[in-house]
């Protein structure tokens, strides 16, 4: 039935809307940065061997203690505590903890200092659990401690070489001599295989623990490069490493095995393969065969290679082939037979695959047009296997199981959204970790078999009701349709939102290969700022395009060689798609992103400056010749043999089109994507006669925080909105109130 208000019941309403919408809060930069909306997470969580318990790292603010406790599945009572640091007189805070294969003793972090993005370098202790004896492992700074199989020694880093401590003995020996800083490395990844392979502890210990193979990276011939720390005395100081730009020489790799019997070391001759890089090593099940993954400079060629250590032999086990390039990941697993699993893009999306010993292919596992997202395991009980995918669309992640010959498929997740698991070691159980756009990380424990639930670990309702109160606005997803595809996008209006005014709207995107920032799931920092901005009176957006990843192979691997283009014409087609809805200000239009995504709007403010009228650019690349030689190559070639690829697409090329606001910040330390970038990004917009803005930060790296900084950098960047897109009509209301 319709109704129908009079004059004074129609002012009521409105009045108490009004009133309502005034009670919720604004979200503030300084809540953000300062914590407010922190979740709670089961921190270092593993699974005990019995798989009946699992233990978690806890931290007791009020004991100013950390804790290793011990929980049982099936009840989620707490059984008992492994180790308390307040009862240890030279550990205060334990940073991370391992467990040795029996589970009698833990390998325990603690004082570590951050050299890269994944690399550390600090004080460990073994700490036995019967007898409750803490031992140093090392007097130095050591990199990538890691148990024996029988838990008796320790292999780690220091300075390049490779050493064991035998936890029996007390001796601690070195196994390599060689290691010189910035020239010969043992052990431990250079930083563009630490970077773009994602792994730092470059040996492995056989089955056996009789052997230890290990990559030598001799890097004499890798260009240095150098940065000034500016800190706090009288004269700067620099950091010089090693870091092959594009077209430039890499380190030279070699493989190596160390015989703990004899002493000795063998180097493994792997010339009959692709083996200018060295992406991966793993000891088999068998502790004579260990494997090897080496590919060719375009990174298109995989080989699996696996060597005989009695003799060193190797031989070709399996070949992967891409017109573009092969991933490499962590998803080769063995099983008891030393048949492996594998996972590849050769059906056009990424499926697991389960191959003899041999290399013979025995079935394809998965299939379908959706991607396997996380192999998880395998039940050699059951021969049941484990994994994530997208299933249920490129936006969502499920858990699912499938019998070892790809059938008898079972979903394990239960809600929408996106869903990880943590397994225990018999799978008889996971953990599963949920969220969606509305719902912050909840934990709960399900039956491996069937994915029923057994009862909640963990929630972060506090955190969910807390949100609740500020004037948020829900994600809305859907698809656009430009330059032929259909691409996944999100949007967020202001709470109050009216169809019949005309908002500026903000762009939000990364672009880089394979990545996604349109997902259901719980957002972060970046998500409470746009909130935040639509608080304000912006509409965000954020589309995903060609090239980014969860939708099949061709879509993602499109980009090739013209790193930029694609990736430029679907953020303006997408920019000028929605600049005619009646809602939207075709007039303001700013974008923004970081590190790929600030190489990715400086181009779109430049390339097209009839369509956006601002943009942000956060760590930029500028120009891939400036970057490292692993990703850029993997997508590119070098520079000498796709110059038109590089320059084409380059923001640098591209300063006369600037038009509108641009604001280019960057830290002066920045490892990854060096301030070279910016600086010759600026030089070009002065030449150019280009009017702008910029901020580099001292000592900061990619990350760009520390401190106040971050704070600082947002206040910045919303300060910058404000002023080009200009003044919505709330803000110019909440101007007059002030």
């Amino acid at each position: 039935m319709k109704r129908i208000f009079s004059t004074p019941m129609l002012l009521l309403f409105l009045a108490v809307g009004i009133s309502v919408q005034a009670q919720q809060k604004q979200i503030t930069l300084e809540e953000i940065w300062g914590g407010a909306f922190r979740t709670q997470r089961l921190d270092v969580l593993r699974s005990l061997e019995n798989g009946k318990e699992y233990a978690v790292l806890d931290y007791n603010r009020a004991q100013g203690a950390s804790t290793v406790d011990v929980y049982d599945y099936a009840s989620g009572e707490k059984v008992r505590t492994l180790i308390n640091s307040s009862e240890l007189e030279d550990i205060n805070y334990i940073i991370s903890y391992e467990f040795n294969k029996d589970e009698t003793k833990m390998l325990l972090a603690t004082q570590l200092k951050q050299i890269y993005r994944r690399s550390s370098i600090g004080t460990y202790y073994v700490y036995d659990i019967n007898t409750k004896k803490l031992t140093l492992v090392s007097e130095k700074q050591i990199q990538e401690p890691t148990f024996s199989p029988d838990g008796n020694k320790i292999a780690f880093g220091n300075n390049n070489n490779l050493y064991i401590k035998d936890l029996t003995t007390g001796i601690e020996s070195q196994i390599t001599s060689d290691g010189i800083k910035n020239s010969i490395i043992n052990g431990i990844t250079d930083w563009v295989y630490e970077e773009e392979f994602g792994f730092v502890r470059a040996f492995d210990w056989s089955k056996d623990g009789r052997r230890i193979a290990y990559i030598r990276f001799d890097e004499t011939n890798v260009p240095r490069f150098s940065m000034d720390v500016y800190g706090d005395e009288l004269y700067p100081s620099q950091q010089v490493f090693k870091y092959p730009k594009a077209g430039d020489p890499n380190a030279e790799v070699s493989l190596h095995v160390y015989d703990l019997n004899s002493s000795s070391t063998s180097e493994v001759d792997l010339s009959a393969f692709n083996n200018y890089y060295i992406p991966r090593i793993n000891w088999t099940n068998d502790p004579e065969i260990l494997s090897v993954r080496v590919t060719n400079r375009h990174q298109n060629e995989v080989d699996l290679v696996f060597v005989n250590a009695k003799d060193n032999s190797s031989r070709l086990v399996l070949k992967e082939i891409d017109d573009a390039y092969v991933d490499i990941t962590d998803d080769l697993t063995f099983l008891n037979d030393n048949s492996f699993i594998w996972t590849s893009e050769k059906s056009g999306w990424n499926h697991i695959y389960h191959y003899d010993r041999s290399g013979k292919l025995i079935n394809q596992v998965t299939d379908g047009d959706w991607e396997v997202s996380n192999f998880y395991g395998f039940d050699p009980a059951t021969g049941r296997i484990y994994y994530q995918s997208s299933e249920d669309g490129s936006i969502n992640r499920g858990v699912y199981s499938v019998s070892q010959t790809g059938k008898n498929k079972v979903k394990l997740s239960q809600r929408t959204g996106s869903n990880s698991a943590s397994f225990s070691a018999d799978y008889s159980y996971f953990i599963n970790t949920f969220s969606d756009t509305q719902t912050p990380y909840i934990f709960t424990l399900h039956q491996a078999k069937n994915g029923e639930q057994v009862r909640e670990i963990k929630n972060n309702n506090e955190l969910r009701d807390k949100v609740a109160g500020y004037a948020v606005s829900p994600k809305e997803f859907s698809t656009i349709s430009v330059n032929g595809e259909e691409l996944n996008m999100y949007m967020i209006k202001p709470k109050d939102f009216d169809a019949n005014k005309k908002y500026p709207l903000f762009m939000y995107q990364y672009s880089g290969p394979g990545s996604q920032n349109v997902a259901n799931r719980w957002g972060g920092a970046n998500d409470y700022w746009h909130q935040m901005l639509a608080q304000q009176g912006y509409i965000i957006a954020c589309v995903d395009g060609r090239g980014t990843g969860l939708k099949g192979r061709d879509f993602k691997k499109m980009t090739q060689k013209e790193l930029g283009k694609f990736e430029v014409e679907d953020q303006v087609a997408a920019a000028e798609k929605l600049g005619v809805l009646p809602y939207i200000d075709e007039n303001r239009i700013g974008i923004w992103g970081w590190s790929y995504g600030g190489f990715m709007s400086s181009n779109c403010l430049f390339q097209a400056p009839e369509t956006f009228s601002m943009a942000i650019a956060v760590a930029p690349v500028t120009s891939w010749r400036f970057y490292d030689t692993i990703y850029t190559e993997r997508y590119m070639q070098t520079p000498q043999e796709n110059p038109e690829g590089y320059d084409n697409n380059s923001p640098i090329t591209h300063v006369d089109g600037l038009k509108g606001d641009f604001l280019l910040v960057h830290g002066s330390a920045d490892d990854n994507v060096h301030v070279q970038n910016t600086m010759r990004l600026v030089e070009a917009l002065v030449q150019a006669d280009k009017n702008f803005e910029w901020m580099v930060y001292p000592d900061k790296n990619h990350g760009i925080y520390g401190g106040n900084t971050r704070l600082h950098l947002y206040k910045k960047m919303t300060r910058f909105i404000q002023e080009s897109l200009g003044k919505t009509e709330s803000e110019s209301l909440v101007q007059i109130k002030n």
